[in-house]
């Protein structure tokens, strides 16, 4: 008979009752939570600040209650709580309402409880600012990872995956486009993809506004074709217009047009509170990627 679930992780082998996950915006925090949801056999519950804040006296802390009793019930369960620093900052801070005090206490001990019952809940969280987050609620958080921004590798094949053979005219130097992208994240990088394949509407347009459109139908469009050439956009006058393809000299202009969202000063604070307070899981998982690779 297989060993169950309570009766396999007994005594100090226990699965983690939470992890976070932290880094700049924009490098897939979310997502690996939506991966987590769509893999993990579990029901998963997606938690948000307006979802167990409430104006009247008493409710949030009912409904963070309700939350893990539904979690417990429906275990094994995950519960994300996305943006935790919008709702567990620290309980010190100068102005805080009473009533947000009291919901940060319920939800610390509902965290506690999760270990006390033998029904699987595990909670996931995600923060751009685990600098700001109570110490009690770090505690519960026991593995803290680090979503880095992309490497090189990582850059290039997310512009691979952005601007594929069906966008572009002609391949491109993905590899020297990744170089010129130090400190996009995976949010900078699907941007300035989109910024890319924009210019050849915005070309299609601006031929569009220099043609004379009238009622003609047919011919308007015979006379956008003589005004590009013939080609492209234009080259089939009975059917509607055409975008070009994103070519080199796009991406180049979409690379000067677009900056990353995250200074390399905001970056230094993430590795700094990594060093202080980080599990090292992410540097593990750097290098089982080299290693695999």
């Amino acid at each position: 008979m297989p060993m169950q679930f309570p009766e396999l992780f007994t005594g100090i082998l226990r699965p983690w009752k939470g992890i976070l996950l932290y880094g700049p915006p924009g490098t897939g925090k979310t997502m690996l939570a939506r991966a987590v949801a769509t893999e993990c056999r579990t029901t998963f519950f997606n938690i948000s600040a307006s979802s167990i804040v409430s104006k009247f006296r008493g409710d949030s802390e009912k409904l963070v209650r309700v939350l893990f009793d539904l979690a417990r019930h429906y275990a094994p369960s995950t519960i994300f709580l996305d943006e935790l620093d919008a709702i567990m900052g620290t309980r010190d801070a100068t102005g805080e309402h009473e009533a947000s005090r009291r919901m940060k206490t319920e939800l610390l001990m509902q965290m506690d409880g999760i270990v006390k019952s033998s029904e699987p809940v595990f909670v996931l969280a995600a923060s751009n600012h685990p600098w700001h987050l109570d110490a009690a609620m770090l505690r519960r958080l026991e593995k803290r990872i680090l979503v880095p921004l992309p490497d090189v590798p990582a850059r290039a094949a997310l512009l691979r995956a952005s601007l594929t053979e069906s966008d572009r005219a002609a391949p491109l130097d993905y590899d020297k486009l990744a170089a010129q992208t130090e400190g996009y994240s995976g949010a900078d990088l699907v941007l300035l993809a989109k910024e890319a394949a924009m210019r050849p509407v915005r070309r299609l347009m601006q031929r569009m506004r220099t043609v004379d459109v009238g009622p003609a139908g047919v011919g308007a469009r015979a006379a956008l074709a003589a005004a590009s050439g013939g080609t492209g956009a234009s080259a089939n006058p009975e059917g509607p217009p055409e975008v070009d393809k994103v070519t080199a000299a796009d991406v180049t202009a979409a690379l000067a047009a677009t900056r990353p969202s995250a200074s390399r000063k905001f970056i230094e604070r993430y590795e700094k509170w990594d060093l202080d307070y980080g599990s090292g899981s992410s540097e593990v998982l750097h290098e089982a990627a080299e290693a695999d690779g």
